[in-house]
């Protein structure tokens, strides 16, 4: 443990994100994609989780404090809601 930090470095993996690709520390859930995402990795308390910056994908604990997707903060609509056309008529 060192001096300048009261919390031991092998607990911060759990506290807070930190990308093993760049460094960065904004991270956002990802998407479950397979079965074993879905269904698995939630026993091992896993969830999938994708750097704001590089867009590396990786998993972590679900007490990871991470971002909520981009689509769900922002309120953008799935493509395939955006794409359909709609039924008014204008001018």
């Amino acid at each position: 443990m060192a001096a300048d930090s009261p919390v031991p470095a092998w607990f911060q993996q759990f506290t807070q994100f930190r990308c093993p690709d760049c460094g960065s520390s904004s991270g956002f859930r990802s998407r479950r994609r397979t079965f074993s995402e879905r269904y698995i990795l939630p026993f091992f308390l896993l969830q999938p989780v994708r750097c704001g910056a590089c867009f590396h994908r990786d998993y972590r604990l679900i007490f990871t404090p991470v971002r909520k997707r981009l689509s769900e903060a922002s309120g953008m609509l799935p493509a395939s809601e955006a794409a359909r056309p709609t039924r008014r008529n204008v001018a």
